[in-house]
């Protein structure tokens, strides 16, 4: 993997791997990160960049926010908590806090706010890029985890509609 530094001045893009074993994040074709399912039944990934690996699993009531464990110590390193309508806030275990949100339907766009408000990267669902909008204010390490993350909130998310879905078409048979 290369570092996400090298990734700055250029566009980032995520690509799924084959056989549903997760999803890669690429510059110029380059591996500078991966989100990986642990197993087929689980809902926890694995993150990994140069920076390091983690691990992302549900909770929360009723599994709509999640943490970020360090993955070889297991450890919490931060704490996700949704926001009906909002998406939600990360705190990490430092204090730092960020916020994410989705807009649009047709064409959501995730993108994650430090508290000072300034927008530190956007992920564009439809055309699975990650822009970052300028010089960020938060360590190469915790910008890759970020990414990541977002990533992650965004399968949460598709999985959680896709179960509602299908419990509409159950009862409405």
């Amino acid at each position: 993997m290369i570092p996400l530094s090298s990734a700055m001045s250029g566009g980032l893009s995520w690509t799924k791997l084959p056989r549903h074993q997760g999803y890669e994040l690429n510059r110029n074709g380059e591996a500078v990160g991966s989100l990986l399912r642990t197993s087929f039944w689980s809902s926890k990934f694995l993150a990994e960049t140069k920076s390091g690996r983690w691990m992302f699993r549900r909770g929360g009531c009723l599994g709509t926010g999640a943490q970020i464990l360090d993955a070889t110590s297991q450890q919490p390193i931060a704490t996700f908590k949704s926001k009906w309508g909002d998406g939600g806030a990360l705190t990490f275990a430092d204090g730092q806090t960020f916020h994410l949100e989705c807009k649009g339907w047709w064409r959501p766009v995730w993108s994650v706010i430090a508290t000072t408000g300034e927008t530190l990267l956007r992920l564009h669902i439809r055309e699975k890029t990650v822009e970052l909008p300028s010089a960020s204010p938060v360590s190469e390490g915790r910008l890759a985890l970020l990414i990541l993350f977002t990533g992650y909130r965004v399968l949460q998310t598709e999985e959680d509609a896709a179960s509602a879905a299908t419990v509409a078409v159950i009862a409405a048979s």
